[in-house]
């Protein structure tokens, strides 16, 4: 298909069960999972596939597993896929990364299973993010500023997911004062079972820490385009994409441009790799009345029905 893009999902796509059919029919899956294991130091089949939902939802775990399991989809249907395009949702992005050859298969993961382990260091319980639904981008922006001043504590808008749905991230007493703007503005703001304040500045000491890791890898030139969380827009030079993933932790997610600008430069296929399906129901809300087709392939039976 010469107008595909591949969309690889983040951090709540988790589920159970995930992936653990593909590795046990392929065995490239299977090595994925085994080095993944071997990096974090940590049983990801057994949590995923046998455990709880509160460990799945470890940061430090689920980091490393659901990249896996992208890229074992990726991997898997890689001969059949030819895309124009692809972007990642947060920690998907390192997915995209891996998928165009931008970084190793293996180094994609030693990076997340890093990634994983700070981000999970960085709790604070004066720190926190929150949904915001039901308001316009401006009104979100505006609830912020006004938040930001009342409380003089730190808060941004981390996740510009869709025209109906943002992230606000920040200090609890910003996040507190800009849901009550919200609600007065008619529209939702529901806290999300984080453990920091990611994509801000708070996290910025372990996003300092990962920089570090990230100049010493090798970063090659895109196979195709990937659409940037920081920029929305794509990167060829790998001395630049270094510096722009150097800042992904604390940059905030563009979603909503990534998907405008992918339909304007020709995408009109939209194939998401990995559990739930997540971005692709986003996709009806950033392309409301506009032509497209989104396809969400998460588990053996849907890759082996396109393959």
């Amino acid at each position: 298909m010469s107008d595909l893009s591949i969309l690889f999902p983040g951090q709540g796509s988790q589920e159970p069960g995930m992936g653990r059919e593909l590795a046990e029919e392929w065995s490239v899956a299977m090595d994925m999972w085994k080095f993944a294991e071997s990096e974090s130091g940590l049983p990801l089949r057994e949590i995923y596939w046998q455990g709880s939902p509160a460990d799945m939802a470890k940061t430090d775990a689920l980091q490393p597993a659901l990249t896996v399991v992208n890229l074992s989809l990726w991997q898997y249907l890689k001969d059949s896929l030819k895309p124009v395009a692809t972007a990642g949702h947060s920690l998907g992005e390192f997915a995209s990364l891996g998928a165009s050859g931008i970084l190793s298969i293996n180094d994609t993961i030693k990076a997340v299973s890093l990634r994983g382990k700070l981000m999970s260091q960085v709790g604070n319980p004066d720190h926190g993010m929150a949904a915001v639904l039901k308001l316009a981008q401006s009104d979100v922006e505006e609830a912020v500023e006004i938040a930001r001043s009342e409380s003089g504590k730190e808060l941004r808008v981390a996740n510009y997911n869709s025209p109906a749905q943002y992230v606000i991230s920040g200090e609890k007493a910003a996040i507190d004062a800009a849901g009550a703007v919200v609600k007065d503005k008619k529209g939702r703001a529901i806290p999300l079972p984080v453990s920091g304040a990611f994509h801000s500045p708070l996290i910025q000491e372990a996003a300092d820490e990962f920089a570090t890791y990230l100049e010493k890898m090798d970063w090659n030139i895109p196979a195709f385009p990937v659409y940037f969380n920081a920029t929305a827009t794509p990167e060829k030079n790998p001395a630049e994409i270094k510096k722009i993933m150097c800042a992904q932790m604390t940059s905030s997610v563009r979603w909503i441009e990534i998907i405008a600008n992918q339909y304007e430069a020709g995408v009109k296929t939209f194939f998401e790799l990995g559990p739930k399906g997540v971005l692709t129901k986003l996709l009806a809300a950033n392309l409301k009345g506009k032509e497209y087709e989104g396809k969400g392939i998460g588990n053996l039976e849907q890759a082996h029905e396109f393959k």
